[in-house]
């Protein structure tokens, strides 16, 4: 990617979100050095920080800018927040205020921390690449990005497994002129492509597969529910259920299962 710096409008949109939402000068001095910004953190209050770091970012020629931008709001952005009881309106608006300061600059976000050119696509295949070539190899390769950090940061690797699964279901719906669900939760998602697919339980005579069909059901509820109570994406409070690495690995098999199963079933249907 060539460097390309941030520009003002978005790092001004982002400072103020991201500060308000963490709210926490160790938990954004963590997020921005794992992102690779340089320097020591800078002084003033939350958003001050932000949005020196990012305009550092612009001066410094060791980084690439866009490449800590999209680390930086990765977790903020991958976040469903009309989920279930965590529902908060006020921070979908701000997703959608980072989108169109991006936007109005020639950019877009995309699911993983990718800040690009619009119309542009990442180094590696995308989601809709994948989704559409039917490739296989391509899907493990994503979920194994998620398992790869199972043993480190379980919440982490459940939220990331669980927006992989969210976009391939929005790809699905947008690649077949499906009308999306108002609410926009994983739940909701899977209902809209299970109907279109013909994987409905009740729709299936064979008692078996109708209990494996149930099942995808189930693993959807819990996959949402699990990174709804767990993940990292909703803050890590200090009554937050906790969730440990075998069980974070297990959802992210069931994910990766359902996945395929459902690029199968797409093909299948061509």
């Amino acid at each position: 990617m060539p460097r390309i710096e941030i520009p003002n409008s978005v790092i001004g949109a982002v400072s103020e979100i991201v500060g308000h939402f963490y709210y926490s000068h160790s938990k954004l001095n963590s997020l921005f050095m794992e992102a690779g910004a340089p320097g020591d953190p800078p002084d003033g209050n939350c958003v001050a920080k932000c949005m020196a770091w990012l305009q550092r970012c612009n001066t410094d020629q060791s980084v690439e800018p866009l490449v800590v931008l999209g680390s930086v709001i990765q977790a903020f952005m991958d976040t469903d927040f009309a989920d279930g009881w965590s529902r908060n309106d006020d921070r979908v608006r701000d997703q959608e205020r980072i989108r169109q300061a991006l936007a109005r600059n020639g950019f877009a976000y995309q699911l993983n921390g990718h800040v690009l050119r619009a119309g542009a696509s990442p180094s590696t295949q995308t989601l809709a690449d994948i989704l559409r070539r039917g490739d296989l190899s391509g899907v493990d390769a994503e979920f194994r990005r998620a398992l790869s950090s199972v043993e480190s940061d379980p919440p982490a690797a459940l939220t990331a497994a669980c927006a992989l699964l969210e976009s391939l279901f929005k790809i699905h719906i947008e690649d077949q002129s499906l009308d999306m669900p108002e609410r926009q939760t994983i739940k909701d998602l899977w209902r809209t492509v299970r109907d279109h697919l013909g994987l409905e339980p009740g729709s299936v005579a064979d008692e078996d597969i109708k209990r494996v069909l149930s099942g995808l059901a189930s693993i959807v509820d819990g996959i949402g529910s699990l990174r709804t109570h767990a993940g990292s994406a909703h803050g890590r409070g200090r009554n937050q259920r906790r969730v440990e690495s075998r069980e974070a690995r297990l959802a992210i098999n069931a994910a990766h299962t359902l996945a395929v199963f459902i690029i199968e079933a797409r093909h299948a249907a061509d």
